[in-house]
């Protein structure tokens, strides 16, 4: 089994498409006011993954589900992001899981964490065998 798609609320479409393409990813479904998605610029040995947004009234935001877009050169992405105008709540910080996030929030309020974890991803020290 392997993960596809994810469908998060969205609640202003031109934003929200916009704050996904600046992000990277490509849209390849366009269907205003209500719907897209987009196609992962990388695939994980396989094709690539999509991601959708959809209107959702009166979605408020909020911390969950939070969204994780790993990328190998994360201090990069952010630097170049925030040169587009991109907030972001947190700085790239290194955690004691061993990996390397950084916290923003699209324009529907969702949580994304951008992050880099490489081989920690799968196989961290305390992987169970």
């Amino acid at each position: 089994m392997r993960l596809n798609q994810v469908t998060v609320p969205l609640t202003d479409y031109a934003a929200s498409v916009a704050f996904y393409q600046a992000l990277g990813l490509k849209l390849i479904v366009d269907s205003p006011p209500r719907y897209a998605r987009f196609e992962m610029s990388e695939g994980d040995r396989g094709e690539p993954s999509t991601f959708s947004i959809e209107r959702v009234e009166g979605w408020k935001g909020g911390d969950w589900p939070e969204i994780w877009f790993e990328s190998d050169r994360l201090d990069e992405l952010v630097g170049e992001l925030k040169a587009k105008g991109i907030v972001f709540e947190t700085e790239p910080e290194t955690m004691s899981y061993l990996w390397r996030v950084a916290h923003l929030r699209d324009p529907a309020g969702n949580r994304i964490t951008l992050y880099h974890a490489g081989e920690n991803r799968r196989w961290p020290p305390w992987r169970l065998k």
